[in-house]
């Protein structure tokens, strides 16, 4: 999302009289590459970009091909392939012995409806987004290549490349159920067959820090360069100007049960008061969020954990999977930002539904395949 919002930004600051653009999209990978689907980069016709589709090895290519999209006025799509492991081949760093699809497709800035403003409309969602894109075609409307659709146009899509409307429907739930973007293929009656990129746009994390000592300062900064969402409530006269700056907004500790919580964010306690803590933790257990992370020792959740015994609670910390107490993975954290370094990381592992583990130590892909 972070991404995103960069060429958004690019978008609004281009001179149309003087410029045109291209957005190259990462459409398919196969095999090991150092991007997933959904990367993109935005190209100028001056040779100004934002974004990237590797890890810098064929931005200098794809900024070439951007510009022929941009001088042909039409879309394309570019085959980057090192599963030969040949050295003479564009594309040698793109992630070892992988295969990607980008495609590359001119912006039109007098049609309100172009990619980069479907992205500005759908950028501040908190609920998962599918954006449908017509790729590689086989005896089909070469000219439909490049082409998006929102899900609520399914139904012109599905009347573009002929096929049933519930045929798209059915594969929106297939995605949305499976938590990944794919590439499916439609054939018609006809026999033209239609591949269509379900690009599955998720939420930005929204990080919910309470706490306002010198630790917090350094968790809020990781969270900004992630491009996270960064709520933070606590003591206002302990709060400085860099936590203003860091935060999305700031909240007193009186108004932290007021901060709305989806299923794409992150509470995390670190307020060093106990009273605190257990308080908003009693509040925030009865969320269905993915992550509550609980700043102390393991002493501490336990003492939380028989109090709220004591007190008559149904819901006991060892039953809820979302609680994360000490909180972090074990790095071996010693600072301020290596600790939250190590919360970062936890976050993230939770909600891609990762262990954490050595990746050295992973059999098969490092990403999980579409």
């Amino acid at each position: 999302m972070k991404e995103i919002e960069k060429i958004i930004t690019f978008y609004k600051q281009i001179d149309w009289e003087k410029e045109k653009v291209a957005l190259g999209t990462l459409v398919k990978v196969e095999g090991s590459a150092y991007r997933r689907i959904g990367a993109r980069m935005f190209v100028s016709q001056s040779g100004n970009w934002v974004g990237g589709i590797s890890g810098g090895c064929l931005e200098g290519d794809a900024l070439k091909r951007a510009q022929i999209a941009i001088l042909k006025n039409e879309s394309s799509i570019v085959v980057y392939d090192t599963t030969e492991d040949d050295p003479h081949q564009i594309g040698v760093g793109l992630g070892c012995n992988g295969r990607i699809e980008v495609l590359f497709t001119p912006i039109d800035p007098t049609d309100s409806n172009n990619q980069v403003e479907f992205l500005k409309n759908i950028i501040n969602n908190r609920t998962p987004t599918i954006l449908l894109q017509i790729l590689n075609i086989d005896a089909g409307d070469k000219s439909l290549r490049g082409n998006f659709y929102g899900e609520k146009d399914a139904a012109q899509l599905a009347h573009v490349i002929n096929v049933s409307e519930e045929k798209i429907s059915e594969k929106l739930k297939i995605v949305y159920l499976r938590g990944r973007s794919k590439v499916i293929t439609f054939t018609n009656d006809a026999g033209a067959s239609y591949e269509v990129l379900y690009e599955l746009i998720r939420p930005k994390i929204k990080l919910i820090c309470i706490g306002d000592n010198y630790d917090v300062k350094a968790f809020l900064g990781i969270g900004k360069e992630l491009g996270w969402e960064v709520h933070v409530a606590g003591k206002l006269n302990k709060i400085g100007k860099d936590f203003y700056k860091a935060a999305q907004k700031v909240y007193s500790l009186e108004d932290a049960e007021k901060i709305v919580a989806d299923d794409f964010t992150a509470i995390v306690l670190m307020s060093h008061d106990y009273k605190t803590d257990f308080k908003l933790l009693k509040k925030y257990m009865q969320l269905d969020i993915p992550y509550i992370g609980l700043l102390g020792p393991k002493k501490r959740m336990i003492k939380m954990q028989d109090q709220l015994i004591e007190e008559g609670s149904e819901l006991t910390l060892e039953m809820m999977p979302n609680i994360f107490g000490p909180v972090g993975l074990d790095i071996g954290a010693e600072n301020p930002e290596e600790i939250a370094l190590s919360i970062a990381a936890e976050i993230i592992t939770t909600f891609r539904k990762r262990d954490g583990g050595n990746l050295r130590k992973r059999s098969g892909t490092i990403h999980e395949r579409g």
